[in-house]
């Protein structure tokens, strides 16, 4: 006799999940504007190499440096620059202002490739 309302609450609870489920939904994450001048290098690293062997930058330029790591924990140093970017502090913004090639060693011990895991930034 009352089959029908148990069917009916069943409905009316799915359909009200699945429009929680919708509207409760956040927005994709937005790239931030990057200042006027400014370009934007990214380096990730992942278990004992970063992304890149070479990153090539312009001097004289400004750029909003990202790190970010994929696997495991590390860090990158930029020897002769005096930056350093880690998992607490993954952002920076840098002026390459001399031509050169500086070597980007992992900050942070990871593991038995540690000693290996060196890339450059090659500014011209």
């Amino acid at each position: 006799m009352y089959k029908w309302i148990m069917s009916t609450i069943v409905t009316v609870a799915c359909a009200l999940g699945v429009y929680l489920l919708a509207a409760g939904l956040p927005q994709k994450p937005q790239e931030e504007a990057l200042p006027p001048g400014t370009e934007l290098l990214k380096i990730t690293a992942t278990n004992f190499e970063f992304d890149q062997k070479e990153y090539h930058v312009k001097a004289g330029t400004t750029y909003q440096i990202k790190f970010s790591n994929r696997l495991g924990s590390h860090g990158a140093e930029f020897v002769g620059l005096n930056l350093n970017l880690d998992g607490t502090h993954p952002t920076a913004t840098y002026k390459f202002d001399k031509p050169g090639t500086y070597e980007i060693h992992c900050s942070v011990m990871c593991g038995q490739g540690h000693a290996n895991m060196i890339s450059k930034v090659i500014v011209s």
